[in-house]
């Protein structure tokens, strides 16, 4: 025999006793104490049943019961004491006449192996927040309730040390093999009825349905986990289109602990993420996002609060509705502790109360107090762990730097500008009801319109859908002396493929995309290839595109030199127009007038920060010299500009993303002296014009003059020597364009002369 086998039988020496076997009847009594009814048992008189019988089965309203008994001289013979749970279970009543008969179990087939109990506070209304540690509870189980039969749905009391009495009941019953466990064999666990615990029984712990009662340790049902994501959640169908990657990066960092039963967490020793940070350009899906993601949990419902709301004019409001915000979850967490649901809080324009502390002037110190509130509050001393903090800027650089660590906002995403796939995912969604109805046109590919809308963000591809639609609802709309509407507009109406190219060409133009207008005045006059301009432009064109290819480094920086008059801003803007980039913005002093040194760095470096958000971008900074406030008197020069240009144009931009710097420079001399010259990667001179043949190209193909008088011209500029920037020759021939009407003489001498007064043009001086 097994030692298993044979503790059993010390249990139940007397497994074969036959005796008192026959079935009473016997009337329904209380419990004759408190301790007695908390053993579980039914209590009967010594002269009803002897020490041997154990159980006893119990006949009462046409059903079966099973109950351990023990014996004791308050209950009088013929009668026997049930506590409340079990009078509850049976339907049994005071006096109730039950017929009882000793119950001889199996203990080859009804040992406990495991045994699952559902448990909860028996008095609801006097839960506590105390832990109840579960393998406390599984050793004062065995040592109370060994050798006592339990069966499935069974209701029992537990008094666990000197906390509140629980409510247990009778889940699930596996039963042991003994020949098996003593030989060491594996057996596949087999479900039962009725059971008697041995001391060797596994027991666990489970918290019932919507209880309070916090449960720790290990003796616990992984079973009971309430999912983290709702029943009804389908990625499909959330609505956001190319942030994919995205999405599943804040799931496997944010919510893969989460999702677990809370003693995995436990053994890991780890806490959940508390904060994300999603962060990006306007318009690119940062609060729909946010709001997905409070809508796809099952868990209290999202508050959204706009970051300029909690600010306050009163001292202390400010940080007040701060703590607000956090109230529910503390006394959520304080009441239920693990079993707490999760509560996410959802920030936007989080940048307007989580400044950099000690940025903001003033003596009232609001912002940082705000700060520091916000901090305490997601991870501080008494820190929280039921909370999703997600806040979303579009200037991440502003926020405090603590608030970024671990253990607060600690998942930052960047929401960036979809690409081709990401933009064809949201055209896709956003025209999905016109699909549906039958309004889009069959000529409209939604492949071709991802690929012309380079650099458009999620908000400015929903805007050229709506344009698109204004556009098709105009044709059927006359305008005279009323406005009146097609009557059969309904079944008229479609979406074509040029209400998309019309919009796409008028009304709606990218953030972040090229800056047309501002390039096209500098090239107004355009590009004459006189000399060495063609070669010029071959090798512009050679480095913009070694600067698209994936092959070299993330970061070119081009310099266009030459004198005043030259022609380098232009040459420099025709590059950047035809580089095809999707992202092209033009910094220019002109534009920047009155700045302050300091607004001037943080205009520059902003317009970078955007190119960084582009795949492919070029910046076009014309005049190095006038952007850093040169002056020759001094000389004299904005040292803070001057710094922010080696730092911009030293540092590469973030991986996977590709920028390249045209600048254009009038002083060469100046930009060597001060050290820039080293920053680029390539630099092109742009001369003045020397030759006549270079002369007579302009002349030619500016068309201000006619052939005659261009011949007439080029035998007077032989006589002398000629240096003219080309930039200063096209002024020139403008005039001569004003002059049209006046005798060609006269427009040829006017000509000359003005080349001669601007030192363009030298006579040389006949000797007699």
């Amino acid at each position: 025999m097994s030692s298993i086998w044979c503790r059993f039988r010390q249990c139940d020496p007397d497994l074969d006793v036959q005796e008192g076997k026959e079935k009473k009847m016997m009337k329904v009594t209380k419990c004759p104490s408190e301790d007695l009814s908390l053993t579980n048992c039914v209590i009967v008189n010594e002269n009803d049943f002897t020490q041997k019988i154990k159980h006893v089965s119990v006949m009462a309203n046409a059903q079966k019961f099973i109950f351990t008994v023990r014996i004791d001289p308050r209950v009088k013979q013929g009668q026997m004491g049930f506590n409340a749970i079990q009078r509850k279970q049976a339907q049994l009543t005071l006096d109730m006449d039950i017929r009882v008969e000793p119950y001889i179990h199996d203990p080859k087939q009804q040992l406990i192996g495991t045994v699952v109990f559902e448990a909860d506070f028996l008095q609801k209304k006097h839960a506590t927040s105390d832990s109840y540690n579960t393998d406390q509870m599984a050793m004062a189980f065995l040592e109370q309730f060994t050798c006592h039969g339990f069966t499935v749905g069974q209701p029992l009391v537990f008094k666990f040390q000197d906390k509140k009495t629980l409510s247990l009941t009778v889940k699930e019953i596996e039963a042991a093999d003994p020949e098996a466990m003593a030989s060491g064999k594996k057996t596949e666990p087999r479900k039962i009825e009725f059971g008697v615990l041995e001391r060797n029984g596994n027991i666990i712990f489970e918290k019932a349905e919507n209880s309070m009662l916090i449960l720790t340790g290990k003796a616990k049902a992984r079973t009971a986990h309430t999912s983290l994501f709702s029943a009804d959640w389908d990625f499909q169908k959330m609505g956001i289109g190319g942030l994919d990657e995205q999405f599943i990066h804040i799931l496997r960092r944010a919510f893969a602990s989460r999702v677990f039963p809370t003693e995995v967490v436990e053994q890991l020793g780890v806490k959940h993420v508390k904060g994300i940070l999603l962060y990006g350009p306007p318009g690119t899906g940062k609060t729909l996002m946010a709001r997905q993601i409070g809508k796809m949990l099952n868990a209290r419902e999202p508050k959204i609060v706009n970051g300029p709301e909690i600010l306050d004019k009163y001292v202390g409001e400010s940080e007040a509705n701060v703590r607000r915000l956090f109230a529910e979850a503390e006394e959520e967490e304080k009441r239920m502790g693990t079993n707490s649901g999760l509560h996410i809080i959802i920030f936007d324009e989080i940048d307007a109360i989580c400044k950099q502390r000690g940025s903001v002037a003033g003596n009232t110190g609001v912002n940082d107090t705000v700060v520091n509130q916000l901090l305490s509050k997601i991870d501080g001393v008494e820190q929280l762990n039921n909370i999703l903090v997600i806040g979303m800027t579009n200037r991440k650089d502003m926020i405090d730097e603590a608030l970024l660590r671990p253990g607060r906002l600690e998942i930052q995403v960047e929401i960036g500008l979809p690409d081709e796939q990401g933009r064809f995912d949201i055209l896709k969604i956003k025209t999905a009801r016109m699909r549906d109805h039958g309004k889009l046109g069959d000529d409209v590919n939604l492949l071709e319109l991802a690929a012309l809308t380079k650099n458009f963000s999620g908000a400015e591809l929903e805007g050229l859908v709506k344009a698109s639609s204004s556009s098709a609802l105009k044709r059927f709309i006359h305008l005279g002396n009323k406005i009146e509407v097609d009557p059969d507009a309904v079944d008229k109406l479609k979406i074509s493929r040029s209400d998309f190219i019309y919009s796409l060409e008028n009304d709606v133009k990218p953030s972040l995309g090229t800056s047309d207008e501002a390039l096209d005045k500098f090239i107004e006059q355009g590009i004459i290839n006189w000399g060495p301009t063609k070669e010029i432009l071959e090798k512009g064109m050679m480095f913009v595109k070694q600067a698209r290819s994936p092959e070299t480094r993330n970061r070119l920086c081009l310099l266009i030199e030459g004198a005043p008059s030259a022609g380098t801003s232009a040459l420099a803007a025709y590059l950047a127009k035809n580089s095809d980039f999707p992202f092209i913005k033009v910094i220019n002093s002109r534009e920047m007038v009155g700045y302050s040194e300091a607004a001037k760095c943080m205009r520059i470096s902003r317009t970078f920060d955007d190119a960084y958000r582009s795949e492919l971008s070029c910046i076009f900074m014309n005049d190095l010299e006038q952007l850093m406030g040169y002056s020759p008197i001094g000389p004299r020069y904005q040292s803070v500009v001057l710094e922010a240009f080696y730092s911009l144009l030293s540092s590469s931009p973030p991986q996977g993303r590709k920028l390249m710097v045209i600048c254009t420079s009038k002083r060469r001399s100046v930009l060597e002296e001060l050290g820039l010259l080293a920053c680029f990667t390539a630099i092109i001179r742009v001369p003045y014009i020397r030759h006549l043949e270079d002369i007579k190209l302009v002349l030619d193909e500016s068309h201000a003059l006619t052939s005659d008088e261009v011949e007439t011209v080029m035998r007077h500029l032989s006589r002398g020597n000629t240096f003219v920037g080309v930039k200063k020759l096209l002024g020139l021939l403008d005039t001569m364009r004003v002059m049209k009407g006046v005798d060609s003489r006269k427009r040829v001498l006017a000509l000359t002369n003005l080349l001669e007064d601007e030192g363009i043009y030298t006579p040389e001086v006949e000797l007699s």
